[in-house]
């Protein structure tokens, strides 16, 4: 089966999904224009999860897909509630300087936990979007089991070969292979993410080798010339990210926007600072501050405490004090309008692309 007919889409671009970064206005516009919009859902309780499922219905009635974070664990790592306060209170004063910027006080102890996966799982399937793609792992045999009585498609993200076949045995239609050009985080999750940075010339064609189902290539795409690349190599699809990040529909901040069109690929890097994960972004100040601090605390409680300063610098545009994810090819977004960037992407696909 090809990819367009499997997603039901016209064209086979899929839109990157931004944990924190997503909004329905842009989800909207890339499935009005033919592709697969998507939104991602990481930190969503179930409630939010269906609001925003009911507000993607009356923006679309074109294919959608929802994107969770699996709950995986690199080494080391614990639940929020599991770190204890010497840790908390060494994490919040090394970051003292990035609260007074931003004008918020630290959150105090103890953080709130993350939502419950299966209350997240369960509204994204009671929501039944065209596909549920997933990050940091293979989904259980169960959810994709029950994505598929509900008619909707599973996709998985791989960095490397193995992943992408351990994917495939665990019974997903399609699979992301994400270069280590792409924005955000790292969705490695057999080794650690420091081992798995494979370049996208070289990755998608070892994936599209290694399985026997569709692969929707990621990481460095941002124009006609990295879609045309992409199905040379072997590729099905693409999904594309910080092109659309960079757009008006996005819910980035305009100052975030105009970091992206100004970048050159030496101007990002790959840091753990902003949530205790590898991601790669534009470094500045908070990232700066952060590694020398050497106090940061491991993922999600992290993520958590900058996120207090990070929603305020986003209203406040303090670019300095946000996470400027981005990938590589930032340099290469030119376009402000969603519609804009999907018809370039599109000049690209090969004809009668599976």
């Amino acid at each position: 089966m090809s990819l367009r007919s499997m997603l039901g889409v016209d064209v086979p671009v899929v839109l990157g999904p931004f944990g924190g970064l997503s909004s329905v206005a842009l989800t909207a516009a890339v499935s009005e224009a033919g592709g697969l919009g998507s939104y991602g859902l990481y930190g969503y309780d179930g409630a939010r999860i269906r609001s925003v499922a009911a507000e993607l219905r009356e923006a679309t009635a074109r294919p959608i897909a929802l994107n969770l974070w699996l709950p995986h664990r690199e080494a080391g790592e614990r639940d929020a509630a599991d770190f204890d306060r010497a840790e908390f209170d060494r994490a919040v004063a090394g970051m003292a300087e990035l609260f007074a910027q931003a004008g918020v006080r630290p959150p105090e102890w103890p953080v709130a936990p993350l939502p419950d996966f299966e209350e997240q799982l369960e509204a994204a399937l009671d929501a039944r979007p065209a596909a549920l793609s997933f990050v940091f792992g293979v989904p259980a045999p169960d959810v994709v089991e029950e994505a598929h009585a509900r008619g909707i498609r599973v996709i998985g993200a791989a960095t490397t070969g193995a992943e992408a076949r351990a994917l495939e045995a665990g019974g997903v239609d399609a699979i992301v292979a994400s270069g280590a050009e792409a924005a955000g985080h790292r969705p490695s999750f057999l080794l650690e993410p420091e081992r798995s940075l494979v370049g996208g010339i070289s990755l998608i064609p070892q994936v599209a080798d290694a399985v026997s189902v569709p692969v929707i290539a990621a990481g460095g795409i941002a124009d006609r010339r990295g879609v045309a690349a992409a199905f040379a190599l072997g590729a099905s699809g693409v999904q594309v990210g910080t092109a659309f990040l960079a757009t008006a529909q996005s819910a980035a901040p305009a100052v975030h926007r105009q970091r992206i069109r100004a970048a050159l690929a030496a101007d990002t890097v790959l840091t753990r600072a902003m949530s205790g994960r590898v991601a790669r972004g534009l470094p500045n100040h908070a990232v700066r501050a952060i590694e020398r601090s050497g106090a940061a605390a491991g993922f999600p409680l992290q993520n958590i405490l900058t996120g207090v300063f990070r929603r305020a610098a986003s209203a406040a545009e303090q670019p300095e004090l946000l996470s400027l994810w981005m990938g590589q090819s930032a340099g290469l977004s030119r376009f402000e309008d969603a519609a804009d960037v999907f018809a370039e992407l599109a000049a690209g696909v090969a004809d009668g692309a599976r």
